[in-house]
């Protein structure tokens, strides 16, 4: 399970890289996301924007198959924002 968490303004964590995929589902978010992770070094942050709410229940699975950590989750006006650390 995915808990859904508010950063708020007080956020530190700052994504090193950004993927949109606004718009786009099933399974477009996670295999782009997946193909954005190979490609960053250890200590790289993804964010991912997405909208399709599989992505709730896909990302975990991309980020346990991996050397990834989900850093937090957050939810505003249907849209969910993901980071993502690279940990190899």
């Amino acid at each position: 399970m995915v808990e859904v968490v508010s950063l708020g303004d007080g956020a530190t964590v700052s994504p090193t890289h950004r993927l949109d995929v606004i718009g786009f589902f099933c399974p477009i978010p996670v295999a782009e996301a997946k193909k954005a992770l190979s490609k960053m070094a250890s200590g790289d942050i993804l964010e991912v924007l997405a909208d399709d709410p599989e992505t709730l229940h896909d990302m975990p699975l991309l980020t346990t198959r991996g050397e990834h950590h989900i850093l937090s989750v957050e939810e505003k006006a249907g849209e969910l924002r993901f980071l993502i650390e690279v940990i190899e």
